[in-house]
């Protein structure tokens, strides 16, 4: 009896154990996980630097607009004074020499056309309007080119007229 018990606990022993097709199998799952999770990071930090550079630009944009908020009229249809030529700005604009993403930017002022319901007409007061564009463009390494605009409208008798 004793040797039969003996030859029953060391066949459960050798039976115990892995097999190679096991393993095998454990390691093709244990890489599919971590290519997995490499890629899921990958992407994460390729969205955080794509909503980044949005907020850069909405920045840039942000900061244009503003410094028309506080422009006088005349100076604002006077080209020579308020130039809407082409801007250049740096993604980090802290510090000495840039070599990081760069913006390029255009401010646009339009004349405003302002329908008064009838078509083809346009209001009275669309003489004392200008519609202003600002464009934003960027283009990341390797990446496509990417494009913001903000539009809005500066009246004769608006905000600068508090101001001065």
């Amino acid at each position: 009896m004793k040797v039969r018990l003996y030859q029953c606990a060391s066949r459960r022993l050798a039976d115990s154990g892995f097999t190679l097709v096991d393993a095998i199998f454990a390691m093709a799952v244990a890489g599919v996980m971590f290519v997995a999770l490499y890629a899921g990071l990958a992407f994460g930090f390729r969205m955080v630097k794509m909503a980044r550079e949005n907020t850069r630009a909405t920045q840039i944009m942000l900061e244009k607009m503003e410094t028309v908020r506080l422009v006088k009229w005349s100076d604002l249809t006077n080209s020579t004074v308020f130039p809407t030529n082409k801007f250049v700005v740096p993604y980090y604009s802290v510090g000495g020499t840039n070599t990081s993403l760069m913006y390029t930017g255009q401010v646009t002022l339009t004349p405003c056309t302002v329908g008064n319901g009838i078509a083809g007409g346009t209001a009275s007061y669309a003489s004392d309007m200008k519609k202003i564009t600002v464009r934003v463009d960027w283009c990341p390494m390797g990446a496509t080119n990417r494009t913001r605009m903000m539009t809005s409208y500066v009246t004769r008798n608006g905000l600068q007229s508090y101001v001065w």
